[in-house]
């Protein structure tokens, strides 16, 4: 998935563990001018330097992933969570806006399934 936006708010990276780091930023998307959307994304581990050469008020093209999880609180209650997670950045091009559905550069965005040798299903 991708849309483009203009850059609005670039957060610094926050180190959560020893070995898992994200930076946060925010896109303003006006698919209807008259009700822009803020969208927040975040970049995680090799990705957070992506960032480093925008800045806020520049248009950007962001290709992402959507992302959810559910967690079990210790009181036995479920929560859901989404997250939209960037994996490349780009200058918008001059042609033709963002919005669509881009498919992802090969072994970019997903990693690759088994081989037919490593298929051990049934069916």
């Amino acid at each position: 998935m991708d849309i483009t936006g203009k850059l609005v708010e670039i957060f610094d990276t926050q180190q959560v563990s020893d070995r898992f780091q994200k930076r946060e930023f925010v896109v303003e998307f006006a698919e209807n001018p008259q009700y822009p959307e803020f969208v927040k994304f975040e970049l995680i581990q090799d990705k957070v330097d992506l960032l480093n050469s925008f800045q806020a008020g520049q248009d950007i093209q962001v290709f992402f992933n959507l992302k959810g999880r559910k967690w079990n609180s210790p009181q036995g209650e479920t929560k859901y969570f989404n997250t939209l997670q960037a994996w490349r950045l780009a200058a918008p091009q001059a042609q033709g806006g963002g919005g669509g559905s881009t498919p992802p550069p090969a072994n970019e965005a997903f990693p690759p399934g088994p081989g037919p040798e490593e298929d051990d299903l049934p069916f």
